[in-house]
């Protein structure tokens, strides 16, 4: 039996609370519905960073940010950091990405033999935080609550162009395996395939933008003024100006609607690689994995967008569905960490075929619906509108998140998923507190990682100021194209050309 492909589809800044997949009474997700319906549903999946590069990094990697220096969105993905991909290779598989994965540095492939699209962000180090004016703004490209007021809809944006690009090639690289496996190639496959949407700004497409209405978009369920915000949600709240823009309740809505039209929109794109998988022949031996960075507050607690740990913005999707894999959900808490070591695991590899430790476990079992001990997620979030580490544990149904200048956090989701109370000084608590603040100082050493991050912040800040006056060249992916070898050309057969094309192969008797 051929070794199962896999198809990971990867959204962007996607709280699975937004689904019908995870009870959303208003989202239209049909594509996921049904994965979630024949395959695994997993409760408790969480961002290791809820920010977009240093997540990606981590889900590349299985290592936690703090091990390999991904910090934030212009923090360097070191080549000689293992990937998933390089792994998956080595075990024989075809690898491509197609979309993005907001890689930074001169390597913008990290293992994928194949990469047909450039990311949509710039893979310079123009993006560097300052952790010694943390609370200064980087206007040129941070998020403000200009880009709520804006939301609603348009024919054409940045984001559905990059979107639409990604689905083509995606697709088409699909189509070219069951091309592959008709001329006799048996090779297993391992694509992503990773959109930008729902990520802001909240702007859909008219068709997506009709399949709501006003009058069923909910609205946040719990806020808060920016007075009644812990010290760390109120550094956000400034950073993103929602502390002094307000909204108007119209204002949220549309955002919010059009937040469930883009998720709508991306489970179109989902759809679409399933139908590939089908029409290929390949559904029944891929095992899908959907999935995102990250999620997105959108007006819940008064925060919008991520970076922070509360459950809106930390929590994943994660669905996996496919040979192996049993229908049902699970609530063990997991990580997009967990991921590589899974890969490993469905590609035919152990621990052995590791290059370097990982912080991660696979999630095969609990896919195969055994038991897991293992029910614990960390966080670290070393980023914007911070001047220490923030950590986060989630463990059992208890979340716990601390940072040095700020008074600990800890939440029972079990009795309070909204994250309403904090317990870190509830006498109940008290010896619980206690123990994750142990846990916590005897994992990470926060002064230390702190200037680790501040030293490479003043290094990324000299080494871009030169790059903007041209030394070296852009690292900005740039895919590779040969016209002269597509479609028909002088110097093939038309006749050879079009049978390679044409899917399925004619069978010898209808020629």
């Amino acid at each position: 039996m051929r070794r199962p492909n896999i198809l990971v589809v990867m959204a962007d800044q996607l709280a699975p609370h937004w689904t019908g997949a995870y009870g959303h009474p208003v989202a239209k997700t049909p594509h996921m519905d049904a994965l979630a319906a024949r395959g695994m549903r997993f409760d408790a999946a969480y961002c290791n960073s809820p920010l977009c590069a240093p997540s990606r990094f981590a889900f590349m990697s299985g290592q936690l940010i703090s091990r390999i220096a991904a910090y934030d969105n212009a923090s360097e993905f070191r080549a000689s950091v293992p990937t998933f991909a390089h792994y998956l290779k080595a075990l024989g598989y075809r690898t491509c990405l197609s979309g993005k994965m907001h890689f930074v540095g001169p390597d913008q492939k990290h293992g994928f033999q194949e990469r047909v699209t450039t990311d949509i962000y710039p893979a310079d180090f123009a993006w560097t935080p300052d952790w010694e004016a943390p609370d200064e703004r980087i206007d040129k490209w941070y998020h403000n609550m200009q880009t709520v007021k804006e939301s609603g809809e348009a024919v054409a944006t940045f984001q559905t162009d990059y979107d639409d690009e990604v689905e083509f090639a995606a697709r088409r690289w699909l189509i070219d395996r069951g091309r592959d496996r008709a001329a006799g190639d048996e090779a297993p496959f391992l694509l992503v395939a990773s959109f930008i949407h729902p990520h802001d700004p909240y702007v859909a497409k008219p068709e997506w933008w009709n399949f709501y209405a006003d009058g069923e978009i909910p609205m946040p369920e719990f806020t808060l003024a920016p007075e009644e915000q812990d010290p760390f949600s109120r550094r956000v709240m400034d950073g993103i100006e929602a502390s002094h823009v307000p909204l108007s309740e119209e204002e949220v809505r549309r955002a919010r609607r059009a937040y469930l039209a883009n998720v709508s929109y991306f489970d179109s794109k989902v759809g679409a690689m399933v139908k590939a998988l089908e029409d290929t022949g390949e559904l029944d031996n891929t095992i899908v994995v959907v999935t995102a960075d990250h999620g997105d507050m959108l007006g819940e607690r008064g925060l919008w967008y991520k970076m922070n740990f509360f459950e809106h913005s930390a929590r994943v999707p994660l669905i996996m569905a496919g040979p192996g894999v049993v229908p049902g959900t699970t609530a063990n808490a997991c990580s997009l960490l967990d991921l590589l070591p899974t890969f490993v695991e469905i590609g035919g590899g152990d621990e052995t075929l590791l290059g370097e430790p990982i912080d991660g476990r696979s999630l095969m079992p609990l896919a195969r619906g055994q038991a897991d001990p293992l029910d614990e997620a960390i966080g670290e979030y070393c980023a914007e509108m911070t001047p220490y580490p923030v950590f986060m544990i989630r463990r059992g149904p208890l979340k716990y998140i601390h940072c040095d200048p700020d008074p600990p956090q800890l939440f029972d989701l079990s009795c309070d998923p909204l994250e309403t109370r904090n317990l870190a000084g509830d006498p109940a608590y008290a010896e619980v507190a206690a123990d994750f603040a142990s846990e916590t100082a005897q994992r990470w050493n926060s002064e230390q990682l702190r200037k680790d991050v501040i030293a490479t912040q003043k290094s990324r800040r000299a080494l871009h100021a030169a790059m903007e006056a041209g030394a070296g060249e852009a690292w900005d992916y740039n895919p590779p194209r040969d016209a002269t070898q597509e479609y028909v050309r002088n110097h093939m057969d038309w006749t050879v050309a079009a049978a390679r094309y044409r899917y399925p192969p004619l069978k010898e008797n209808d020629r």
